[in-house]
């Protein structure tokens, strides 16, 4: 599942890039063409209809970036979910290996008291 949701966020980051330089090609409407990726060259590299073309292909990627969101939502859901029933089990415990028998430890003696005088 993990993998799963690394590759749709890579694709969702592609995504937005293509979106944004979709947006930005666009040519402005209070402008004669004078866009941020050089609006009069969209004309002579995708024809007359320029505008719809990137129109749709805008409106395309707006909602692949918005499936794939919804999508990333969900599965991270799905997943902390899961994680969290799976957690919540007893650990399963394996009898402790036996360590080497230590020497026995000698008492300790206090010092002996001064008399008292």
């Amino acid at each position: 599942m993990s993998l799963l949701i690394d590759i749709v966020t890579f694709i969702l980051v592609i995504t937005s890039i293509i979106l944004v330089f979709l947006v930005l090609m666009q040519k402005a409407k209070s402008d004669a063409g004078v866009a941020a990726m050089g609006g009069g060259g969209m004309e002579s590299a995708f024809g007359a209809e320029a505008g719809n073309v990137l129109s749709s292909a805008t409106i395309k990627a707006a909602i692949a970036f918005f499936v794939l969101s919804f999508g990333l939502y969900l599965a991270h859901i799905y997943q902390s979910k899961h994680q969290v029933a799976v957690d919540s089990k007893l650990p399963t415990v394996i009898a402790p290996a036996t360590l080497p028998a230590a020497p026995a430890a000698q008492p300790v003696t206090p010092p002996p008291s001064a008399p008292a005088k």
